[in-house]
Formats: structure tokens, C-alpha cells, sequence
């Protein structure tokens, strides 16, 4: 997992050949006025912008989830949002099988931590970290970018 800024999102730039596209596309949005739903970048990078209610940590962390086939990067709009997490590798309560389709599987463990992103803060969730989102009081917009692995 990665937590930082917009500001040094160049830095990972190495990290994953799909990652200086995926930063240089929100680099180029207004992204306090785009509206929530689903959008494709390009090949490899899916998009999404959630503008919601935030939940509870309890109602959160009921879809404890991680991907297989792809990296999260999950940038905080407007927030701030609070975040569960723990290392895939601690966790040992799968929910059901993993889902191809959605590329998602949900465990029924507890986050070991929660680290709270305020505006331009971004965390990247690779397949072997496990996250509850959108724990927040008021409306979180953030935009999600699937990166293929």
C-alpha cells in the first residue's frame, strides 16, 4: 500500500508502466465537477467517480474487500474519508469465492489499522491488501482508478 499527495504522485511513476498515465489523466480533470459513474481511460486503466453518503467503520469493513486482477488507486476528492486495511496474507476469513467478473474478494476479518485521505490524498491498494472504504460522517467524492495488473 501507498499513501501520499497528488503533489508526489510522480514519485510512483516507476512503480507500475500504467501509473504516470494513470496520475497524468486526473492531473488533467476538474475533479471537484466531474460526476459520479463508470468511465474507461485506456487500455488497462478503468475509471470511476463515487459521490456518496459515507458509512461506518462497521458497515464498511462488512465488504472487506481486494482485487486479483487489479491495483486500486483511490484518490479522496473531497473528504475527508477514513480507510481500514490489513495485509491479505493476516487474513483468513474469506466471505465466499473470489468473483472473476468483478475481480473481488471479501473477507470477514477486521482491518488491523485505519489512516484517515483528505483532499488530493490518494492510497494505492495492490492485490495483496485488503481495504474497507468510504468510512466517513458526511459525503466523500473520490475517484478510483482500476489499473490492470
Amino acid at each position: 500500500m501507498i499513501i501520499d499527495t497528488l503533489d508526489n504522485a510522480a514519485k510512483y511513476y516507476s512503480v507500475h508502466p500504467l501509473f504516470q498515465k494513470a496520475f497524468e489523466y486526473i492531473s488533467t480533470q476538474d475533479l471537484k465537477s466531474l460526476e459520479a459513474g463508470k468511465f474507461d481511460i485506456s487500455e488497462g486503466l478503468k475509471g470511476v467517480i463515487a459521490e456518496k453518503e459515507g458509512m461506518t467503520a462497521v458497515d464498511s469493513a462488512a465488504k472487506f474487500e481486494c482485487h486479483n486482477q487489479n491495483i486500486d488507486i483511490q484518490l479522496c476528492i473531497t473528504g475527508p474519508e477514513v480507510i481500514g486495511w490489513r495485509p491479505r496474507s493476516k487474513c483468513v476469513s474469506p466471505k465466499a469465492e473470489y468473483n472473476t467478473e468483478k475481480d473481488v474478494l471479501f473477507f470477514d476479518d477486521a482491518p488491523d489499522m485505519h489512516f484517515t485521505l483528505k483532499d488530493n490524498q490518494f492510497a494505492i491498494f495492490f492485490p495483496e491488501d485488503v481495504h474497507a472504504p468510504m468510512i466517513a460522517s458526511g459525503v466523500v467524492k473520490k475517484m478510483i482508478i482500476k489499473v490492470r495488473k
